[in-house]
């Protein structure tokens, strides 16, 4: 079904946005709520399952944070995500320096942290059972770490020298965190460790700096701005401004040297890429330009570009349910990709 994903003429998404998407967030219960965020601080929810029942169909926003809202975020929101477990809340981050934490249904802030610099990402576990921490990426080196059940920034990882640019915790262990910073540098914290980070990724795998004055190990050479766990949690993806794709295996930090060739990204904040789940091979959805490069996770293979907007693509998020993907622009749209179905081949002995 991957393989076959196109732009599919007979889904929309209803346009609200007034500028650039730049991130996008499917619930995880039911996959059928989905929120987006805009260059104007615009936060949209949309329904994605089709209620008219007709082939051809427009998921409809249900309703949005708009710029006359008394909560609305001032500046671009760069970061959107559901509450992991249910639907009645949504979290959202912005460069205004806030994360705020929504009530689906008033659509008010129920809560609202303040940060000293610019927010370019933030994330909260997806498997967490023992902790409700939200981990925060600013233009601060320290990682900030907020804590939804006592309305306080606890804790904070210090090991970074520049800004980080995107956090993500593990699917697989509650308490490991990934953090990308235009350091060039990926750290992989246990949040309950004093010292705090396990390893800091080197793409040389220890080779490299044993000769050179160079000592300290970096992901990538140039900023890191993207990071995407596989969903078993065994590996991570990390993108960089070096135009390339890394894929680490996560327990023991190693770069297992797949070559994915140049994966062009000269984005000057977090880049929002996703894989699939629940496929075999495993594919990466990764925005490129204005279109979608999609490759085979562990041999690098560039499988195709799925092309269709008019600008930069800013985000992408893929629904396991249908194996479905959907991409948010600088273009204003957000493009459904469905997998074709083949027309079915006439059967003979029913036709006699």
């Amino acid at each position: 079904r991957v393989l076959s994903l196109e732009l599919n003429k007979d889904r929309d998404v209803e346009r609200i946005h007034g500028s650039g998407i730049n991130t996008l967030d499917i619930e995880p219960v039911e996959g059928r709520y989905m929120l987006s965020g805009g260059s104007d601080g615009v936060i949209v929810l949309y329904d994605l399952e089709n209620l008219s029942r007709k082939p051809s169909y427009t998921c409809k926003a249900l309703c949005s944070v708009g710029r006359s809202h008394p909560d609305v975020h001032r500046f671009s929101v760069e970061t959107v995500q559901w509450y992991p477990h249910d639907t009645g809340m949504f979290t959202s981050s912005s460069f205004d320096k806030t994360l705020k934490i929504w009530d689906t249904q008033t659509l008010q802030a129920a809560d609202v942290f303040h940060f000293e610099g610019t927010v370019y990402s933030h994330h909260m576990s997806p498997v967490a059972t023992k902790h409700c921490l939200i981990a925060v990426g600013t233009k601060s080196p320290r990682v900030q770490l907020c804590d939804l059940k006592s309305g306080s920034c606890s804790h904070i990882l210090q090991g970074h020298r520049q800004e980080v640019l995107a956090v993500s915790w593990s699917p697989r262990h509650e308490y490991v965190l990934a953090t990308a910073s235009a350091d060039n540098r990926v750290k992989l914290w246990d949040v309950r460790r004093a010292s705090g980070c396990l390893t800091t990724l080197d793409q040389h795998n220890g080779e490299k700096s044993k000769a050179s004055s160079e000592a300290a190990s970096t992901a990538h050479n140039g900023r890191v701005n993207g990071l995407c766990y596989t969903h078993d949690g065994l590996h991570l993806l990390t993108i960089g401004t070096d135009d390339r794709m890394r894929l680490w295996n996560s327990s023991t930090g190693e770069n297992t040297l797949v070559n994915y060739g140049k994966v062009c990204n000269e984005s000057r904040k977090g880049l929002k890429f996703t894989v699939s789940c629940g496929c075999n091979p495993e594919f990466a959805f990764v925005p490129y330009g204005s279109t979608i490069a999609v490759y085979t996770v562990f041999t690098g293979e560039l499988v195709t570009m799925l092309r269709g907007h008019y600008s930069t693509v800013y985000c992408c998020v893929f629904q396991p349910n249908f194996q479905e993907l959907y991409s948010g622009s600088k273009d204003c749209n957000i493009l459904a990709w469905i997998p074709s179905l083949r027309e079915s081949v006439p059967d003979d002995i029913s036709e006699k």
